[in-house]
């Protein structure tokens, strides 16, 4: 199994931060939104392109 962003159940290749979509990028779900500097500004998910990897990658959930 290939262990890229793009595969792991976390990936939203959906734009949700608002900003243009790019082709080759998503939202890591893992972890929450980052904050912003200002109380007033909300937070963002992180972009990550679809063959980054990380420690946390899930290829499905698992059954509670």
């Amino acid at each position: 199994m290939t262990k890229h962003c793009a595969e792991c159940v976390f990936f939203e290749d959906h734009v949700a931060n608002g900003t243009a979509a790019s082709d080759d990028a998503g939202l890591c779900r893992f972890n929450p939104p980052v904050t912003q500097p200002s109380a007033d500004a909300r937070g963002f998910w992180p972009v990550v392109a679809s063959n980054d990897w990380c420690g946390h990658f899930a290829g499905q959930i698992a059954a509670e």
